[in-house]
């Protein structure tokens, strides 16, 4: 019997070029919970250097700042999700999963296939 699957990935894209979607995303989760860019990048078994680009990136082309950093100090630097970042996701994660609903009730289009 052959396996079908309709099959979803939702980004954001500005000007043509991906902006906001699941990595985005999912790095602002663990940024968010573990206030900090390393441990968020090294949580995705990511560079460090490419966790801070993508963060640029949405702090740059986006509206207001995603994330925000914080100097060295006793404790060391830190960062953390910005209300304007905690919103995006929240509304990213509520469109997305509206979808995955949507998807998972309109099944008769695999069994035409």
């Amino acid at each position: 019997m052959e396996n079908k699957e309709v099959r979803l990935r939702v980004w954001i894209e500005i000007d043509g070029s991906k902006f906001f979607g699941p990595g985005p995303a999912q790095l602002l989760e663990l940024i968010a919970e573990e206030g900090s860019l390393a441990k968020a990048a090294k949580t995705m078994g990511m560079s460090y250097k490419k966790a801070w680009d993508i963060v640029s990136d949405l702090n740059t082309r986006g509206k207001e700042p995603y994330v925000i950093s914080h100097k060295g100090g006793e404790k060391g630097g830190g960062a953390a999700v910005t209300t304007h970042g905690e919103s995006v996701l929240k509304q990213y994660r509520q469109f997305t999963e509206k979808l995955y609903a949507l998807k998972e009730s309109e099944t008769d289009l695999l069994k035409n296939l």
